[in-house]
């Protein structure tokens, strides 16, 4: 058996027999990473792929209806588009710390086939303390604590569980490769591995992937192809909301997210968002209202915070936490040119409470009062929701699903709701709704 160096992009996975700055497959540069990889291993990888089967006509396949089982789990069965898909290979990134093996193991509590979690990062006593602090009692858990990919195949096709957890994929690694775990060639071999276990013994497999600095999953791109969901866990440690998006699903719709609360106990789903991010939300000052965001087909309050002070220096800083900061700026841009007002020598921050982000371009109107609200220190009342989109002359532009928007703010109890008038045909004349035509209406509204 004889060795070879090669270079494989980190990002596109793409190979190359000499070392560059910049790869020649996606362009990326300095993700090139040498690799020792054995000669035979192309030839084993083929003779596993020799099988032969003969096309058929399209009018003659079958479309049986995928079989779901529930998680357990409302919030997770939401993103996943109505349950776990039998069979399928699920992957979940996320920053360390912020709840995917905590998920992972809870919904071994609520199934009722054999599971199987495989663990190459904790020991089993770690496993068994966690367990124990999540009250997972469930007797058809089993536990494997180990990293050789060979090793968790075979278990996994002798034992047949419903669902596997391997947490995590950069950590195991095959005997037919020479480099180290946790590499492109690795995390490409151990896919393709569960991926072919998955499909021919029909078993679900949840595999949990480390993310980079840039939050984006560790491997190469072709990791996420090769899966059928991928699922990221948003969210920031010091704050108790986590918020689960499907970004790729073969099964179902990526506009759905799940929200969920970290407590000791583990992670419980949140039901009603709007009303547990607007708690607190009775004491107001000014520079600070509430919006509407469109989470899949859930519409979701929240609250956004302004605070404008003056600065001694020269550029004034800008500050966005949940909200795009080129968005920010164009706004802060509408509202210097259109009310003459000199933000030049003011610092400005926004935050959205509960750690939310807000792409809906809805938040517009919302973002632009709250920061003229605390620039001329108006409050605005709390029950009031403020929705539209913010043109470069000031015009409020329509926005999408304004029903669903205003029947949960009127579910909430809120008195007066400030929408674009473009929006009011759509609506049968319902009270303490406004129409605005401008920036310039809107805060005249705010102001009566």
């Amino acid at each position: 058996m004889k060795n070879k160096v090669i270079y494989i992009c980190s990002n596109c996975g793409s190979t190359s027999s000499k070392w560059s700055g910049k790869c020649p497959g996606c362009g990326s540069w300095n993700t090139m990473n040498e690799e020792t990889v054995s000669e035979t291993t192309s030839k084993n990888i083929a003779k596993s792929v020799t099988s032969f089967q003969d096309a058929s006509p399209l009018s003659e396949v079958k479309t049986d209806k995928e079989i779901r089982f529930s998680s357990g789990i409302s919030e997770l069965d939401r993103v996943l588009g109505g349950g776990i898909v039998q069979g399928s290979l699920v992957l979940i990134g996320g920053e360390p710390g912020i709840g995917k093996s905590t998920l992972l193991l809870q919904i071994c509590q609520h199934l009722q086939d054999n599971v199987l979690y495989v663990s190459g990062e904790e020991s089993a006593r770690q496993i068994k303390l966690r367990a124990e602090r999540l009250n997972v009692t469930n007797p058809n858990v089993s536990l494997l604590c180990s990293t050789n990919l060979e090793n968790i195949t075979s278990v996994i096709e002798k034992n047949k569980p419903r669902v596997a957890i391997i947490d995590s994929v950069q950590t195991i690694s095959s005997d037919e490769l020479s480099s180290a775990p946790g590499t492109v060639s690795q995390i490409r071999e151990v896919t393709h591995s569960l991926m072919r276990v998955a499909k021919l013994g029909n078993t679900t497999i949840f595999i949990v992937g480390h993310v980079t600095k840039e939050g984006s999953i560790a491997g190469p791109r072709v990791l996420e192809h090769m899966v059928d969901c991928v699922l990221y866990f948003e969210g920031e440690n010091n704050n108790t909301f986590r918020v689960l998006r499907a970004v790729k699903n073969r099964f179902g719709s990526t506009n759905e997210v799940g929200i969920f609360e970290m407590c000791d106990k583990g992670l419980i789903n949140v039901e009603n968002p709007s009303t547990a991010l607007l708690e607190s939300h009775e004491f107001y000052n000014s520079g600070s209202c509430i919006t509407c965001t469109i989470e899949g087909t859930r519409p979701i309050l929240t609250e956004v915070q302004s605070l404008v002070t003056p600065t001694f220096f020269p550029a004034p800083r800008r500050t966005a936490s949940g909200v795009d900061y080129n968005r920010m700026v164009l706004l802060l841009a509408v509202l210097e040119k259109r009310f003459r007002i000199n933000l030049s020598n003011y610092d400005t921050y926004i935050n959205i409470v509960g750690g939310l982000r807000l792409s809906d371009p809805s938040s517009d109107l919302a973002i632009a009062l709250s920061i003229y609200s605390n620039y001329k220190d108006i409050i605005i009342d709390n029950k009031t929701l403020i929705l539209g989109e913010v043109g470069l002359s000031g015009e409020i532009r329509p926005v999408s699903n304004i029903t669903s928007r205003v029947n949960e703010a009127l579910n909430l109890g809120f008195n007066k709701i400030i929408i674009p008038y473009g929006n009011l045909k759509s609506l049968n004349e319902k009270k303490n709704i406004i129409g605005v035509r401008s920036l310039k209406d809107a805060i005249d509204a705010i102001s009566n």
